[in-house]
Order: C-alpha cells, then sequence, then structure tokens
C-alpha cells in the first residue's frame, strides 16, 4: 500500500544521484575555470533545457511550457480539488557564473519527486517542477522574467521586444531555440512555491548552520545616474576651469558611501555596478558619465531614505561644479515577506532532520519574489563557499546539497498533504 503520512523520519534523498546530475548538468556550457556560461534562451541554454526534459519525463513527470519557455514537470497527486506544489529554481546562468545557482533548486526537486516515486509516497496534492526562463536577466533584461510575466508583474509584450547587447529580441531567441509552449500564461494556479538557493552570502557559513529558513526578500530599486558637464581637450584646460563629470561624481560617491556606511547599517546596500563616459577618449574630458545604481533594504522607507541619500549627495556634488544631472528608475522591485504556512513547513523539516536552522532575509532576488504575488511561498538557503556567487569559483558541499533537498522534499510533503495539518 502506498505511503500518504507526511512525516517519515527514515526518508531521505539519494545524495549521490542529486550530485551526479547536479555534475552532469554543469558539462553544459562549462568554462574552463570550472564555471559555466549558460545565458538564457541560447543554444546552451537550449541543451540544458532538452536535458531536463528528459531528465524529467524518465521519472514519468509529464512536461508543459508556458509562452515565456517557462518548463513545468508535474507528478500528480489523487485530489483533483488541490493545486499543485510547486518546487523548482532555474537553469540560465550569468557569462561566468557558478554550477550551483539555480540548477540546485531544479534538480533537488527532481532528486525530491524521484524519491517519493522510489519509496511509492503518494501526495494529495499534485507537486510540479519549475525551471524559470531568464532568472539571471544577464542577457535579456529584466531579471527573474518569466516568473514576472507568470504573475502577472511584467507583460509578455514587454518581455519578448526586450533586447540583447547583439540587438536579438527574446521573441527571436526563444523562437530560435524552439521553446515559446502553447500553454497560457497566467492560467497556472498554484497551492504553494518552494525554491531552495545556495545563499549567495556568507552569514550561514560564519554562522556554522545547515539550513536558512528565509523570511523574505529585500527591496530593490536600480537607476541610471546621468551627470553632463562640458567635454573639452585634456591638455590645454586648466583644472579649475573644467566641469568634470567624473570629478563630481567622485565627490558624490564618497560621500554616499560614508554616509549608508554610518545611517543604514546593517541593513543598506549600495552599489555601483557599470560607469562609462561620453566621448570615452583618453585625451578628452567627459562630457557625460553614466552610472548604474544599485540600492536595497528589506524596508520600504529604508529603501526611501537610500534614494534620498543618493540624490542629495548628488546634488550637492553637481552644485559645487555647475554640472547637471537625472537619475532614472530603471526597475523596482518592492520588499516580500514569505508565508508563514509555508516557513513553518521549511523549519519542522529542518528540526525533523536534525540540521540547525537561522531565519535571514535575502539579499539576492529570485524568482519566488514573482511567485509570492500568486501563491504562499518560502526558500530554503544552504550555505556556499565563502558567500561566494555569480562565479565561476561558486561552491557547495555534497552535504550541503544533500541537505537542502531533504529539507525541500519533507517541507513539499507537509505542504501537498494539507489534510494531515
Amino acid at each position: 500500500m502506498p505511503n500518504t503520512r507526511v512525516l517519515n523520519s527514515e526518508l531521505r534523498i539519494n545524495g549521490d544521484r542529486l550530485w551526479a546530475r547536479l555534475e552532469e548538468l554543469a558539462l553544459i556550457g562549462a568554462t574552463p575555470a570550472g564555471g559555466v556560461h549558460r545565458l538564457a534562451l541560447s543554444a546552451t541554454d537550449s541543451r540544458a533545457r532538452d536535458w531536463f526534459q528528459g531528465q524529467a519525463e524518465q521519472i514519468g513527470l509529464v512536461v508543459s511550457i508556458d509562452g515565456i519557455g517557462n518548463m513545468f514537470a508535474r507528478r500528480e497527486g489523487t485530489d483533483a480539488r488541490l493545486l499543485p506544489v510547486l518546487l523548482g529554481s532555474h537553469l540560465d546562468s550569468q557569462p561566468t557564473g557558478g554550477r550551483f545557482d539555480g540548477p540546485l533548486g531544479v534538480l533537488a526537486a527532481l532528486e525530491a519527486v524521484e524519491t517519493l516515486n522510489d519509496h511509492e509516497v503518494i501526495t494529495p496534492a499534485p507537486i510540479e517542477i519549475v525551471n524559470w526562463t531568464n532568472e539571471e536577466g544577464a542577457r535579456f533584461p529584466p531579471a527573474m522574467m518569466g516568473s514576472g510575466v507568470f504573475s502577472g508583474r511584467f507583460s509578455i509584450e514587454d518581455a519578448m521586444a526586450s533586447v540583447d547587447p547583439d540587438g536579438i529580441t527574446v521573441a527571436d531567441a526563444i523562437d530560435e531555440i524552439g521553446y515559446r509552449g502553447p500553454h497560457p500564461i497566467g492560467k497556472h494556479c498554484l497551492g504553494a512555491a518552494l525554491e531552495l538557493h545556495i545563499e549567495q552570502g556568507p552569514i550561514l557559513e560564519e554562522r556554522g548552520c545547515d539550513i536558512g529558513v528565509v523570511t523574505g526578500v529585500q527591496g530593490t530599486r536600480w537607476f541610471d545616474l546621468t551627470i553632463r558637464g562640458e567635454e573639452t581637450h585634456a591638455g590645454p584646460t586648466p583644472m579649475a576651469r573644467r566641469t568634470d563629470p567624473v570629478a563630481v561624481l567622485g565627490s558624490a560617491l564618497v560621500s554616499m558611501y560614508h554616509r549608508v556606511e554610518g545611517e543604514f547599517l546593517p541593513d543598506g546596500r549600495l552599489t555601483f555596478g557599470v560607469i562609462s563616459t561620453k566621448p570615452a577618449s583618453r585625451n578628452t574630458v567627459p562630457g557625460e558619465v553614466t552610472l548604474t545604481v544599485d540600492i536595497r533594504h528589506p524596508r520600504n522607507d529604508g529603501l526611501d531614505a537610500l534614494e534620498a541619500c543618493v540624490k542629495e549627495e548628488v546634488a550637492a556634488a553637481c552644485a559645487l561644479r555647475n554640472a547637471k544631472w537625472d537619475l532614472k528608475t530603471v526597475w523596482a522591485s518592492v520588499p516580500i515577506q514569505f508565508s508563514d504556512r509555508c516557513l513553518s513547513a521549511i523549519s519542522e523539516a529542518a528540526d525533523g532532520l536534525g540540521y540547525s536552522t537561522l531565519e535571514l532575509m535575502a539579499g539576492a532576488g529570485h524568482d519566488s519574489v514573482h511567485t509570492a504575488d500568486v501563491a504562499p511561498t518560502g526558500m530554503i538557503f544552504v550555505p556556499c563557499k565563502n558567500g561566494v556567487s555569480h562565479n565561476e569559483s561558486e561552491s557547495i558541499t555534497f552535504e550541503q546539497a544533500e541537505a537542502g533537498a531533504n529539507v525541500l522534499l519533507h517541507a513539499a510533503l507537509t505542504l501537498a498533504n494539507p489534510n494531515d495539518r
């Protein structure tokens, strides 16, 4: 008789099988330094998608694909009235990304479902595994595109029109690899969603904790800051006669950093990722400098204060040198608090399995930000070496992968057996 109980303390995933899949997938788009180059909707991403579909179908799952290329592999439940519990993450990477950012969540979900098959454990609610399209946003902006379209935050029209640096649209790229699916977007209802991910930060490792119970995700705002001065020759123009936007920027950066380090600890984050000048000539004082600005905070009032700080310091620096400036909002994501129901399922699973836990906020954006708009959602973190991610040296241990997958398995069982609560 198949087992229908939620808690089976002897039930464990097959760690060797999970690790073997992680290593096999890492060969698709492998880089010489041990990372992966698997940009969204590229030929390499297509190979990873094909491989995942094959793995899912081998264990009896039915794979469907929606109009933005999100992939869903379904294991049926016994109660047709119940909505599915969604497990998974993404398979695309940064240009020189790591092997675990995203794939751990997808392949741990696959392993959890195969473990249920092995032990003939059935669930009232269906369980589905998802591979979200273009989580990273490294090729096509914005990040978390597939889940954003799924949740309704982004329109399918805007997503399909997004262009990569080579002028290729999402519409062209998804059709090139054959992953524009027939299933409608936004009609796929969920009972709950869980995402296992590496922490991408140092906190769990520093605290010696096995599992992070992620209570929510920091809010994020992205801006493009432009400072305009006066373009002039680098040789004849005295320093005192210049309206140099780079000098203005340097003054503003120092002031902003000092304020954030002094006024916004420990939660505030301020990052400048890309700086460019025009006309970008070695012997010309630039007429314009453009800078990307990334601010993050777990509360909206903190984001408001960080944004005000940026504007105040830039305005003050520009006034000193008679420069002009503007700050354009590129993208924003509000702080997210995850579902108490899902957090309880994760905590109970970790405690029952004997793993140490720590509650923490996610510093990076994840697809769970968007699933939280449409279903109760929770996230599980495992430590990564030195907190390094978005890097070819990104690393976790066999034991950490196994622990995360075991917690995912038992939390999913709780959520997929709602009548046992």
